[in-house]
């Protein structure tokens, strides 16, 4: 997949990244809350952190096969363009989040609406050129 689809590659360790950092996150949170773990609960800056990684965890299970889906029907390049939107979407939710539950939004439309918008056009896609 490496040498067909290299910028799709590249997309695709960004997210890991974005997923990554967001764990870390949540290492600095339990730190600067002093929640140990395995607690999940605790000071609210500590839980919006957790929450918005959890988050993370819910929107890769729906952005990884749609990335693999707009590379085979779109092509390496407007698929590595959805999944540089959806980091920078992530990175933003997460910050926003930790910041205060409100600001998460401009992340969560970057990320979380466009993969329902990308998941539609997906699917138009694959019945106007197979049915």
């Amino acid at each position: 997949m490496f040498e067909s689809h290299p910028y799709t590659v590249g997309a695709l360790l960004f997210a890991l990244l974005a997923y990554l950092w967001s764990i870390f996150r949540v290492g600095q949170a339990r730190g600067k809350y002093g929640v140990q773990a395995p607690a999940v609960t605790g000071d609210p800056g500590f839980e919006r952190a957790f929450r918005a990684q959890q988050n993370t965890v819910e929107q890769l299970i729906l952005f990884l096969p749609l990335l693999a889906l707009a590379a085979w029907l779109w092509g390496d390049r407007a698929a590595a363009i959805y999944g540089a939107v959806w980091s920078v979407g992530r990175i933003l939710y997460v910050e926003g989040y930790a910041r205060e539950a409100g600001k998460r939004a401009l992340g969560f439309y970057l990320s979380g609406l466009l993969s329902m918008i990308v998941l539609l056009a997906l699917i138009v896609t694959l019945v106007m050129r197979h049915f």
